[in-house]
């Protein structure tokens, strides 16, 4: 990344409240993020695709995707993802409540790159996603 270049996040998810805690979240992080957010997967894929009312969008750099969705879930939305050959390549940072195992091995096995849980107060929230942002800004490599 270029520094003073924005890192721009897509969030997946249908709870506001999870969202507003996302938001404030983000605005610790030293880093500038520009932050995208859809409620449903069938959004994100419409996002992604730059589908209508989305066709001014460019691809996030990193999408933070919600299992637990309405319509289109985060393993479908996850799979459609990877199985586009323009849209594989986007890092997706599996972000949900559940620590199910089960929900694990499949989010892996739809190629997720990461799943954590969600933090539960604002502070774990932070940490969570200053860890996040400086991994991927930082340390690993993505295609521009």
């Amino acid at each position: 990344m270029n520094s003073g270049e924005a890192f721009d996040v897509l969030l997946v998810e249908d709870n506001a409240g999870d969202v507003r805690l996302v938001r404030e979240a983000l605005r610790e992080v030293p880093e500038p993020i520009r932050l995208h957010v859809v409620n449903d997967g069938l959004q994100a894929l419409a996002f992604l695709q730059r589908r209508s009312p989305y066709e001014e969008h460019t691809a996030p750099h990193l999408i933070l995707l919600d299992l637990n969705l309405p319509g289109l879930g985060g393993q479908q939305t996850l799979r459609a993802i990877k199985a586009d050959e323009h849209l594989r390549s986007i890092p997706v940072i599996v972000m949900t409540s559940s620590a199910s195992p089960g929900d694990i091995r499949h989010a892996y096995q739809g190629y997720a790159n990461c799943y954590v849980t969600k933090a539960q107060d604002y502070e774990a929230c932070v940490q969570l996603l200053h860890s996040l942002m400086h991994f991927w800004l930082h340390l690993a490599r993505i295609p521009q």
